[in-house]
C-alpha cells in the first residue's frame, strides 16, 4: 500500500474533510494522468473534479480490501476518459487524436474489469514514461531489464560494444526514475 493511500480504513468519502484529505493526496496525479490521455488541461480539469464527485456519490461502493483508494480513483478515471474519448468522438468539428482512441482501447482491452491493480496503475505510468526517453535507451532498458536478454546477446543485435549498451541502460533507467518521480509514481 502506497503511503499516499496511508490508513485508508479512516477514509471516509462521504465526509467532506476525508474527500479534501483524498483531493489533496490524489488530485495532482490525476490531473497528470488525464491531460497525457486526452491532452487537454482543461477537460482534464473537469475529469478529475469528476472523479471525486463520482467517489464521493458512490463512497459506498468503495472496498480498501480489493484496491487502494489511489488504484480507485484511477478507475474511475480511466473510465471518465473512455466516456470522454467516446464523447469528442460522437460530436462533429472536434476530431479525437486517432492515438488517443488507440491507447486508450488498447489498455481497456488488456485489463481485467474487476482485478484492476496497484501495479496496473504503475505499469501504465511506465509505459508512459518509456516513450518519453530516448529509443536507443528505451530498446536498452526493454530488451534486458524487462525481457531479461543477456547483454552481451543485446549489443551484437544492436551491433554496438556490451559497454554502450550498459551506458544505456544505466542513464534510461536514471531517466525514467526522474519521470516517475515528477509524476509521483513510486519507483
Amino acid at each position: 500500500m502506497s503511503e499516499a493511500d496511508a490508513g485508508p480504513a479512516a477514509l471516509d468519502l462521504r465526509r467532506t474533510t476525508d474527500l479534501e484529505t483524498a483531493y489533496r493526496r490524489h488530485a495532482g496525479e490525476l490531473h497528470r494522468f488525464v491531460t497525457r490521455h486526452l491532452r487537454d488541461a482543461t477537460t482534464a480539469s473537469d475529469v478529475v473534479q469528476e472523479v471525486f464527485v463520482r467517489a464521493w456519490r458512490h463512497a459506498g461502493r468503495y472496498d480498501a480490501t480489493v484496491g487502494s483508494l489511489r488504484v480507485w480513483l484511477f478507475t474511475i478515471a480511466r473510465n471518465l476518459i473512455v466516456d470522454q474519448v467516446r464523447h469528442d468522438r460522437a460530436r462533429p468539428g472536434r476530431p479525437t487524436d486517432p492515438g488517443v482512441l488507440g491507447e486508450v482501447a488498447e489498455r481497456t482491452a488488456r485489463e481485467p474489469r474487476r482485478s484492476f491493480s496497484e501495479d496496473l496503475v504503475t505499469a501504465w505510468f511506465l509505459e508512459e514514461a518509456l516513450e518519453r526517453i530516448g529509443a536507443d535507451q528505451r530498446v536498452a532498458i526493454v530488451e534486458t531489464a524487462l525481457r531479461g536478454r543477456p547483454y552481451a546477446e543485446v549489443a551484437a543485435e544492436l551491433d554496438v560494444p556490451v559497454g554502450t549498451l550498459r551506458s544505456r541502460v544505466f542513464h534510461g533507467l536514471r531517466n525514467l526514475r526522474s519521470i516517475m518521480e515528477e509524476t509521483g509514481v513510486p519507483w
